[in-house]
């Protein structure tokens, strides 16, 4: 395979990253969750030791790169690969052939319930039931889960942030009226909790379903709900025009409706994916300033059935910084050294 006879574009979509060394490219591991058996991770060594150039990247998104690549190496590496990727249960094509897609990005996930005690669920169990359904895809989408309000998986700068909530169930009975609760919600949390006439009352319009309580309760009088609970925000972002965080959507929503709305906002991307942006690879927030929220509520919201203590937001509104909209902020800032002297 001659240096300049690469196909760039199989290339990405193989999960190679071009590199800036002539001749060279990197693998990127898909890892859903984060989450590696050791065996993997032992296979990821040999192959940077054997066909990379001794190092590997962690990526931001929990990832791995493997780095130094020769391009003449890519089918042998492809084939190395193959134990990962059974490992790890990513969808594929055709064995051997590595990673087939690289749009839809890794889906990130914090430890969870399995590891941190404030995790209202499994996030990595989400994480992969996830990829199941949306890889391969070239899709360029972004999924984050994190356990709890903490948001530790920065879900905010995702297309789809997903952010675990639980319905703290109240005991009375074990109740001593420490008021350890109280001012554990009142000082990690919104202050949703107060006492009254030696009980402890919960304020459900102010709860925000973190579990601080249930984490600091002595006795147990505080407990998680059976119920798994979500967060859904929408559309944050990186990026030079308009980065921006994302904005609350669903409270208390169920995890199959939040799995169906992914799947969904592939039909969306298909219909109204800009043919002409590089690549095909305009951010979903840019389509959805071109076509309108109500329009990208139809598609992810089809065939969609909330639970009954679902709270959805009617009208979503994104603030940001904007690069896109002319002169005018431009205009407005100037350097510290244009500022008058004192």
């Amino acid at each position: 395979m001659g240096e300049l006879d690469i196909n760039v574009k199989k290339l990405k979509k193989n999960a190679y990253r071009v590199s800036k060394v002539r001749g060279e490219t990197a693998s990127r591991v898909r890892v859903p969750g984060g989450e590696i058996d050791t065996d993997s991770l032992a296979k990821i060594i040999e192959i940077a030791t054997k066909y990379g150039n001794g190092t590997v990247n962690i990526t931001n998104r929990q990832g791995f790169e493997i780095p130094g690549i020769s391009l003449e190496d890519i089918d042998e590496v492809n084939k190395a690969l193959q134990s990962i990727i059974d490992n790890t249960k990513v969808n594929q094509k055709e064995k051997d052939a590595g990673y087939p897609a690289s749009g839809t990005r890794n889906v990130v996930a914090c430890p969870g319930e399995k590891l941190c005690p404030f995790g209202c669920y499994d996030t990595k169990a989400l994480a992969k039931r996830i990829d199941k359904e949306i890889f391969p895809n070239n899709h360029h989408v972004k999924i984050a889960c994190t356990g709890c309000s903490n948001d530790c998986a920065h879900v905010r700068l995702n297309d789809f942030g997903i952010i675990g909530m639980t319905e703290p169930q109240y005991n009375p009975d074990r109740c001593v009226g420490c008021e350890q609760c109280v001012k554990y919600c009142s000082r990690r949390s919104v202050g949703a909790l107060k006492l009254v006439n030696g009980k402890v009352v919960r304020d459900t319009n102010k709860c925000i379903g973190c579990g601080v309580c249930v984490t600091y309760c002595p006795t147990r009088a505080w407990t998680r709900s059976e119920e798994h609970y979500f967060r859904v925000t929408l559309l944050g972002r990186t990026g030079k025009k308009n980065p921006r965080l994302g904005e609350d959507f669903l409270k208390w929503a169920d995890e199959d409706s939040i799995v169906k709305m992914i799947n969904n906002v592939y039909d969306y991307l298909d219909e109204y994916l800009d043919s002409s942006a590089v690549e095909s690879k305009e951010h979903i927030g840019y389509i959805v300033d071109r076509t309108g929220f109500e329009e990208f509520l139809k598609y992810i919201m089809k065939d969609v059935n909330l639970g009954p203590k679902c709270e959805m937001q009617g009208r979503l509104y994104w603030g940001g910084k904007r690069y896109d909209q002319g002169n005018e902020l431009r205009k407005s800032m100037y350097r510290f050294s244009d500022r008058p002297a004192d």
